[in-house]
């Protein structure tokens, strides 16, 4: 499967700094939108959420920023699941300039099914989410590895 692509967008005005470059803020923007993409490939779009009462939470996210990225670049999420349970998915979201090879930031997700009624509470995903779950992660089974999940932030140690 060629990459799944979850959003495009140019860099907006409103998202550079002083400094020329999308602000620290706005890489996390683009990736949750390009979550809230993701949820509607299974199962869990506007209307479904409505009508379930369920959603996704997000329980960490990492952020890499690779490569300065500035005013009016056309941008692309791909997003490739890492893996899934019952309830949870780990998603990898990279940053790319619109139809290139060059990855400007990445985010490692761990996203939580919630049923909102119940408090929110965890709970299981619908028959329907895990089946489309699944057939993404067996399309993507060809995939690379991303290099940038299960990273640590730590100073190195000294010796």
């Amino acid at each position: 499967m060629p990459a799944l692509i979850t959003y495009k967008t140019p860099i907006l005005q409103d998202w550079v700094d002083y400094n020329g470059h999308l602000r620290d803020a706005f890489y996390l923007l683009i990736f949750s939108f390009a979550t809230d993409a993701f949820m509607d490939r299974i199962g869990l779009a506007s209307d479904d959420r409505d009508a379930s009462g369920h959603s996704l939470f997000t329980l960490e996210a990492h952020l890499n920023y690779l490569h300065e990225v500035k005013l009016g670049e056309p941008v692309e999420v791909r997003t490739q699941i890492i893996g899934h349970d019952r309830k949870r998915v780990q998603l990898y979201h990279g940053l790319y300039k619109a139809d290139g090879d060059v990855e400007l930031a990445a985010s490692e997700q761990m996203l939580l099914h919630v049923d909102l009624a119940a408090g929110p509470k965890s709970a299981p995903f619908s028959e329907q989410s895990l089946e489309a779950l699944r057939q993404l992660s067996e399309a993507q089974h060809d995939q690379p590895a991303p290099a940038y999940v299960g990273r640590t932030i730590a100073l190195p140690s000294k010796t």
